[in-house]
């Protein structure tokens, strides 16, 4: 009779796989961000677009527990914490080396991923190949791009004026930035200058000294801050007159001239991937970091128009995107 009744009950369970499977707990992912929901809506599509490959849908066969930090770096140490006290299977910590490090250096046994730039260089991993510890990501290698994005730029404005650079001082990398800036600069033959913000009232006393200045053109530099107050510098940008070139395209696409670097989207669509991966049973050990294989040139027109430039024709035949 046992026996029977045990029969039943398998064959009910066979019959009935989502009774088995409805007992089983949804993997946590911990996802930790220096910038804002708003303005990271996009990349964190990609990064859910990535995990979709893999079968997981948050909500239904995973589920992710965020933490932003709005641009406040000093608050991601805490949120680190947090989420690692809920124990994720991996946490993913976009938004650049400050989310990165913060999660790092709050576990050594949850697997960490990172969407940043100049990941040897700021510490986070000892090799691309071959990162080691509970850490890999993506590289988007935006931090050396200074001096191509001051190129682009400079063609629409008169060679004379100086031109400037932004950086926030609270960000890695930004001594680094700086100076492959300068070298360009020099190279080119252009005076420069530099200005550094790290709050919000900074951005205005910036662009303030940019206008007392009579700068020619803007290079704004890759930092998560910055990509949180994307809206107000394009404000800023456009209340003073002031030509300026950003590392992605949602500058571009919301207002912004132009900008040059790799697929935000994209990135986080592949952290997406590594953490299926991981949630599958990958090692991170065996992850590399993965770099961009192509940049992209973006151009808004209707912005040039606006700011009384012409934008050479053949800036305009190797822009990969340009918005009329």
């Amino acid at each position: 009779m046992r026996r029977r009744e045990f029969i039943a009950a398998l064959g009910g369970a066979t019959a009935c796989p989502h009774v088995l499977l409805a007992a089983q707990p949804m993997p946590l992912i911990g996802f930790l961000s220096s910038r804002s929901p708003e303005d990271s809506a996009p990349h964190l599509a990609g990064f859910l677009r990535g995990l979709k490959a893999f079968g997981y849908v948050d909500g239904q066969t995973v589920s992710i527990a965020y933490r932003w930090a709005m641009g406040h770096y000093d608050r991601l140490p805490d949120l680190a914490n947090e989420l690692v006290s809920l124990h994720p299977a991996v946490i993913a910590a976009p938004g650049g080396t400050p989310s990165a490090r913060a999660a790092k250096q709050a576990t050594t046994s949850i697997p960490v991923l990172f969407v940043t730039t100049d990941a040897v260089q700021n510490g986070l991993v000892a090799s691309l190949n071959r990162p080691d510890g509970n850490v890999t990501g993506v590289d988007i290698m935006s931090g050396g791009l200074a001096g191509k994005r001051l190129e682009l730029v400079t063609q629409l404005v008169p060679a004379a004026d100086p031109v400037a650079l932004l950086i926030n001082p609270n960000g890695a990398g930004a001594d680094s930035q700086k100076a492959d800036f300068e070298l360009a600069a020099h190279t080119m033959g252009r005076r420069s200058i530099t200005v550094s913000a790290g709050s919000d009232d900074d951005l205005d006393r910036s662009f303030s000294s940019l206008v007392k200045t009579k700068i020619a053109a803007l290079v704004v530099e890759n930092d998560p801050f910055f990509d949180s107050r994307r809206d107000h510098l394009i404000a800023l940008s456009q209340q003073h007159s002031i030509p300026a070139i950003y590392h992605i395209r949602e500058f571009p696409a919301a207002g912004g001239l132009m900008s040059f670097g790799s697929s935000l989207v994209n990135a986080y669509y592949q952290m997406g991937i590594a953490a299926g991966r991981i949630l599958k049973g990958a090692r991170i050990e065996d992850l590399p970091v993965v770099r961009p294989t192509q940049f992209e040139l973006v151009i808004n027109l209707r912005t040039a128009k606006r700011l009384g430039l012409t934008v050479p024709p053949a800036l305009i035949a190797i822009a990969d995107e340009v918005i009329e």
